[in-house]
């Protein structure tokens, strides 16, 4: 059972508060001064403070001024308002990108970027490397004893990679410590399609935008040296802070499913997870769809380290950079807050304090607008948040149990996108795994967003869509878990290749002797593609033990596969799979093993779900939840706390759960049904 667990040692309950730039209103002390009065106003306890200000800190090489930010710090911490303070790599001076070029990224049509913008430096530069060293070391010896500042806020949304020659001789030590020698390089890369066959090290280069699709196991590994670089870019930075004072936690904001890195591996590197959330509220006439995969999100950054994570960046209003920047209805922004806390979040922070007066964020939502106070719509709903999350203060520092487990592989996610084929346009990996975690997210079951590598022991139910890349010995720990009593759900599209994009030899899925057909208990022929408009029937099996009966719709993909020990639960209707089975189900030991053989509707997934978890015990907080409603969970030893969303325009009934429930706002016992307004959330709780 979880033990409550304060990711910020020094903070025990709710963090509330906002990207805050002071630097850019230095020349304005009454603005500086009216803006601790309104931090109190709007409920704020915290602000992430020195992001984008190394340019202020250090206006010249060696020469640095700090005496602003005491001031600042000196000030928030006088009113009860705590920091984390910024390491500044995520924008560097003029100054820097005069003197030494080096630090300028090279693109991967090898041209040399030009100063402006941000996050447009080299990971491997070792004049850049030693400048971020000096001001973090700067930095700390001042203030990490500092009363404001609960901890690091190390750069900002690391993203991008540089082709210069410094990363270049780095990939290829790093691809020496891989292979070893040249020959096992080229055997695992198949460089002998189109004569890519490498006789000197110095051959080989990073992908670039000429040829960059002949070898897929290069650009596999290029990312991989990438998310390795920033990685080690990231403990580079914390260095210094942690040898000063090491109690003082780090955490650097990720988002959402960030292409660039493997996230799994980045999060080794930081204390404390945070994230940048920005959904599209109101684009779409199903809210519902969004707010699953919001909740996805959550659900991963909460996974990444198993323990409760920080909501860094969010909008109170809206956006500038989306498509569309619309305003958020009215209670919306509360509801997509205590979403996040919800999912696992102990903060809800907003990008940023106070617009900016001009550049490229100056219509983007901040908590205080250009008129210069909070008595606006916006500024009453950031404290509405405010003061909810007091109400709801010991929820911080508690945890999630989870049953089922979806698995989410970067590495995976990179193999599909280059496989050149079945579908090059709309593989949807990441909306296909969304896809089966809604058919648990609409009962109000909890997930855990996992990767390949996760342990698997803790779980009921692992749920692996489309795992095409396997990596060794995940073939043989999932045949353990079903053997000891788990339940597996695998799907088309998977087991085709190796970790060096090698497909497997002897039929899918897995290759000859592989351990994951035999869990399975099928293989796999073909794999057919579908237009955007086509779709194909299929229908339930009768006198089966899974109790879900019907017809249904295939789309996008659907495979041919055999039987071998598995027994078909369903069979395609028409098309050319007319007759061949399309879900499966293998008993192994003690557990057993479903496949999907093609990608199903939302229609499906919630109805096969729901069977899966009343066949397999799994624990509901609620029965019959409404469409577009969400429960979730968070618990420790003592309470359980039930986050009860509508993200519909519309009011819902919900039937009361058993046993005693507190309503958290009011304080009252919830006695009778409950009635949910449109966009409004309740927090109950019971003691255990």
């Amino acid at each position: 059972m979880n033990h409550k667990k304060h990711i910020i040692p020094k903070i025990k309950g709710l963090l509330h508060g906002a990207d805050y730039n002071p630097e850019q209103w230095l020349d304005r002390p009454d603005i500086l001064a009216k803006d601790i009065e309104l931090m109190k106003q709007t409920q704020c306890n915290v602000m992430s403070v020195g992001i984008f200000s190394w340019s202020t800190l250090e206006p010249v090489e060696g020469q640095f001024q700090f005496e602003w930010l005491d001031h600042v710090l000196d000030n928030l911490a006088a009113n009860g308002i705590s920091v984390f303070l910024a390491t500044p790599s995520g924008a560097r001076p003029a100054w820097l990108s005069e003197q030494y070029p080096d630090v300028l990224r090279v693109n991967s049509a090898r041209v040399k970027q030009l100063h402006g913008e941000r996050h447009n430096h080299c990971y491997s530069s070792p004049n850049y490397r030693e400048k971020v060293t000096i001001i973090n070391t700067k930095l700390a010896e001042r203030y990490s004893q500092h009363p404001a500042v609960i901890g690091w806020h190390v750069s900002n949304e690391y993203g991008g990679d540089c082709h210069c020659h410094y990363c270049q001789t780095e990939f290829r030590e790093w691809l020496k410590n891989k292979y070893g020698c040249l020959d096992n390089l080229n055997k695992l890369w198949w460089s002998t399609f189109w004569s890519h066959t490498y006789t000197r090290w110095e051959q080989i280069e990073s992908p670039s935008p000429i040829g960059e699709n002949s070898i897929h196991a290069l650009k596999l590994d290029w990312k991989r040296f990438c998310t390795d670089r920033v990685a080690n870019f990231c403990a580079h930075e914390i260095a210094p802070l942690k040898s000063i004072n090491p109690d003082l936690p780090t955490t650097a904001n990720l988002m959402e499913y960030f292409y660039d890195y493997n996230y799994w591996e980045l999060a080794k590197s930081i204390d404390v997870v945070s994230w940048d959330s920005y959904p599209l509220w109101h684009r779409d006439s199903d809210e519902a769809a969004l707010a699953c995969y919001t909740g996805m999100y959550h659900d991963l950054m909460r996974t990444l380290k198993n323990q409760p994570f920080l909501l860094m960046e969010s909008t109170p209003s809206q956006t500038n950079w989306q498509p569309i920047t619309k305003l958020k209805k009215d209670g919306v922004h509360l509801l997509s807050s205590l979403q996040a806390v919800a999912h696992g979040s102990d903060s809800v922070q907003y990008f940023q304090w106070r617009k900016s007066r001009g550049s490229v964020e100056k219509f983007h939502g901040a908590v205080i607008d250009h008129v210069g106070h909070a008595n606006t719509r916006t500024g009453r709903e950031v404290t509405a948040v405010g003061e909810y999350l007091q109400q709801i203060n010991a929820v911080a520092g508690t945890g999630t149990q989870a049953e089922v487990a979806i698995i989410f592989d970067w590495e995976n996610r990179w193999a599909i996108d280059d496989a050149s084929g079945p579908r090059n346009e709309g593989m949807h990996y990441e909306q296909t795994v969304c896809d089966h975690y809604r058919g648990f997210w609409q009962q109000g079951i909890s997930c855990d967003i996992i990767e390949q590598l996760c342990d698997f022991a803790p779980y009921k139910v692992v749920v692996a869509p489309m795992l095409y890349l396997i990596k060794p010995g995940v073939a043989q720990r999932l045949e353990a878990f079903v053997e000891q009593g788990g339940t597996l759900v695998a799907t088309y599209w998977s087991g085709i290749v190796d970790e060096h994009d090698l497909c497997f030899l002897g039929g899918f899925p897995g290759g000859e002797g592989s351990p994951l057909r035999r869990t399975l208990g099928i293989w796999a022929e073909e794999i057919d593609s579908l237009y955007d408009h086509e779709r194909v029937a299929f229908t339930m099996a009768e006198q089966t033990d899974f109790s879900l009966s019907g017809e249904f719709k295939a789309k996008h993909l659907m495979e041919h596969i055999h039987l071998e020990t598995a027994q078909a639960l369903a069979y395609y209707r028409e098309d050319l799979f007319a007759g061949c089975p399309v879900i499966t189900k293998n008993q192994i030991g003690k557990g057993c093993a479903y496949y999907i053989a093609a990608r199903t509707e939302t229609a499906f997934n919630t109805l096969f779900y729901s069977a899966l978890a009343d066949l397999h015990g799994l624990r509901q907080p609620m029965e019959n939840v409404p469409y577009g409603v969400s429960v979730t969970t968070r618990e420790d030893q003592q309470s359980r706390y039930l986050f009860i969303m509508n993200f519909m325009n519309e009011s819902q009934a919900l039937k009361r759960p058993c046993g005693q429930w507190i309503d958290v706002n009011t304080g009252c016992e919830v006695q009778e049904d409950m009635i949910i307004q449109p966009y409004q959330v309740i927090v109950i709780m019971n003691k255990k």
